[in-house]
């Protein structure tokens, strides 16, 4: 395994990390979901990356009894606050009442006493960022978060949230969490530049397209039973890709993969490793075997032929307008 520094942080995180967002709680059971943990760490993954609103919090549950009994100075635990967690007006966004709840069921969740890296996990149009970013900053003060990043914010709120920060004092953002892989490149236009020049790293979710650049999704056939299609969180993600032309370009990478000697779900992480201003990958695995492949990724270098190879398979149903990143207009 390799590390990164989490955009210009001193942290140092593995470049490809763990994540649970629909296995743990949700779709696997907690027997094989903590084999997947312990094959993560024997494989050399530090960085585990989780939120509150995952599985109805149950993921965070999970997560914490998995990690229990590793050293915690020895591993950087990420997670998020935004989504609902409960019934209550309050119990949601990122006004300070629910940021400051939040973190405390979090950490009593997860078992730990602080969380790496804590992260909003969409903008909230209805509290005002200098709220938001003020009760970040407390939380690092009071040393429950050591690091704040955001996930799926724009490259405008981005960049307004570090004026705030620099004009108040605040602790900066140093991270950002997008969905990005071959097939979803919508950060490429706006978002990385704005990051590059300020020091934040992206921490990839659904590098593998949410199993989409694994192959295993046909042109004109059922998606196989059990798989991430199937499941009633992450559906509405993959559906967006079940299309025969998209389907079928994708299975024209298999040849490139095989010269270099990697799976399609190596190729697809390596891939986004070779963004310099990727920070870590995250993969999710219902089984051991599967973090085992995925983490084959680290270390890979993907020449510019290769990358040129990949864009003239893929061509045009590459997704890469950053009109797609978006957060919801009212609290959900």
């Amino acid at each position: 395994m390799e590390f990164r520094h989490l955009g210009r942080s001193g942290l140092m995180v593995s470049e490809i990390s763990y994540g649970n967002w629909i296995t743990h709680g949700s779709q696997v059971e907690e027997d094989a979901a903590r084999a997947c943990v312990h094959a993560a760490l024997d494989e050399g993954i530090t960085t585990f990356d989780t939120a509150d609103v995952y599985a109805g919090t149950r993921a965070e549950e999970v997560l914490g009894r998995a990690l229990q009994g590793v050293r915690r100075e020895s591993l950087e635990i990420f997670t998020k606050v935004y989504w609902p967690t409960g019934s209550g007006r309050n119990d949601r966004g990122l006004s300070r009442k629910h940021i400051m709840e939040s973190i405390n069921g979090s950490l009593r969740r997860l078992q730990t006493d602080y969380v790496d890296l804590y992260q909003a996990h969409r903008f909230d149009v209805e509290t005002p960022l200098e709220e938001t970013l003020r009760a970040f900053d407390d939380l690092v003060r009071q040393g429950k978060v050591l690091y704040v990043g955001v996930s799926e914010w724009t490259a405008a709120q981005i960049e307004r949230a570090l004026k705030i920060a620099d004009e108040m004092g605040f602790d900066r953002l140093v991270s950002n969490q997008p969905q990005y892989s071959m097939l979803w490149r919508v950060i490429e236009a706006e978002i990385v530049p704005l990051c590059e020049k300020e020091g934040l790293g992206q921490i990839v979710w659904s590098p593998i397209a949410q199993g989409v650049l694994t192959g295993k999704y046909l042109p004109g056939q059922p998606v196989p039973a059990g798989s991430r299609a199937t499941d009633p969180t992450g559906s509405g993600f993959i559906n967006r890709m079940m299309d025969d032309e998209l389907l079928r370009r994708v299975q024209e990478l298999k040849p490139i993969a095989a010269d270099l000697g990697l799976t399609m779900a190596q190729l697809a992480v390596a891939w986004v490793l070779r963004n310099p201003n990727v920070s870590s990958a995250i993969v999710g695995a219902s089984r051991p075997e599967q973090v085992r492949d995925n983490v084959k990724a680290s270390g890979v270098r993907l020449d510019d032929e290769t990358m040129r190879r990949i864009d003239d398979v893929l061509g045009d149903v590459v997704e890469r307008d950053p009109a797609k990143t978006v957060s919801p207009g009212k609290r959900p």
